[in-house]
């Protein structure tokens, strides 16, 4: 029996090597697109489902964990940015306020299904435009979820607090995924 990450994010694999030494990487190819009556929880976990439900088809024998994650402002979905100016435009919404990172995963194995979704909130500092546009010019938020990586924090300053899982906000909450592998295996 393999472990199979059903993600194709780098941060999600790093993230999953605190779980497990061994495991493998099959991104799923589910276009991310929701029905527009579901929640915002209920989008990120249909998303999340339908990624480990399409990998699992491949490897119906293994454990397959999926996940995905939003950023919530004042219930609009903050997704990835377009482009750069995508990305300003996001990060200026961001700016001296709090915003929610939901995640969710999905734990597949055999006939047995574990799902959760974590909560984190995130208060953003007040930040110029200078440091917004040099932030966009390292390229770092042109791939992710709210166009910011909390790991960037120690170099550009823009997170004030993390209410909640700093796992979770990166993209991956490890310690809730653990403890879902756990029931899955007995």
């Amino acid at each position: 029996m393999n472990i199979i990450l059903a993600s194709q994010s780098p941060r999600r694999q790093e993230l999953m090597k605190e779980i497990s030494s061994s495991f493998v990487v099959c991104p799923s190819h589910f276009d991310e697109v929701t029905p527009d009556n579901l929640s915002v929880r209920e989008k990120v976990a249909f998303i999340a489902k339908n990624k480990g439900l399409e990998v699992k088809v491949k490897y119906p024998e293994d454990i397959v964990i999926s996940a995905d994650t939003i950023v919530v402002l004042n219930g609009e979905i903050i997704g990835k940015p377009k482009d750069e100016e995508d990305a300003y435009k996001i990060l200026s919404k961001l700016n001296n306020s709090t915003h929610e990172v939901l995640t969710a995963f999905f734990i597949f194995y055999k006939d047995k299904v574990i799902s959760d979704i974590v909560s984190s909130f995130v208060t953003f500092n007040k930040i110029d435009d200078v440091l917004i546009r040099e932030y966009i010019a390292s390229k770092s938020p042109l791939d992710k979820a709210g166009a910011y990586g909390v790991q960037d924090n120690d170099k550009y300053h823009f997170i004030k607090e993390v209410k909640g899982s700093i796992d979770n906000v990166v993209g991956f909450p490890v310690k809730e995924v653990k403890e879902a592998l756990k029931k899955i295996e007995d």
